[in-house]
Order: structure tokens, then C-alpha cells, then sequence
């Protein structure tokens, strides 16, 4: 049902916050590290336990930067 101010004013001011939240500084320094380690361990090849478990931690730090950007903020 549509009503005069309702979610879409809303839905919009989440997804700006959400965008300017992804956009910080921090957040994309750490999403290009974690995206430049996955990398290079394909560059270099995996050829241990050690470069699986690299791969785990790089894909761990890529999801949590992606899942803080994402969630909604406590209010």
C-alpha cells in the first residue's frame, strides 16, 4: 500500500547511509588489502596449508569489511 512519506524516503536515506558508510576511507583501504592478498596468493600460486589458510583469512577480512558496510546501524 502506498502512503504519503512512507518507506521511500526511508529506503532511500538507508542506502545513502549505507553507500557513504562503504565509501570511507578506512573501509576501502581495507577492502583493496584484503582484495590485493587474495590475489597474490593466486599469483603465486597455493601450494600449502599455510596458503589455504592465508586464503581463509583474506576471504574472512573481504566478508567482514563487505558485512560492517552492509548491516544497518544500531539506533
Amino acid at each position: 500500500m502506498l502512503t504519503v512519506g512512507g518507506n521511500g524516503s526511508d529506503a532511500m536515506t538507508l542506502r545513502r547511509t549505507r553507500v557513504k558508510r562503504a565509501l570511507r576511507v578506512e573501509r576501502l583501504g581495507q577492502t583493496a588489502a584484503s582484495v590485493c592478498w587474495i590475489c597474490s596468493l593466486f599469483f603465486y600460486g597455493i601450494s600449502s596449508i599455510g596458503d589455504w589458510l592465508q586464503l581463509c583469512a583474506a576471504s574472512a577480512w573481504l566478508l567482514a569489511n563487505i558485512a560492517a558496510s552492509t548491516a544497518r546501524k544500531a539506533e
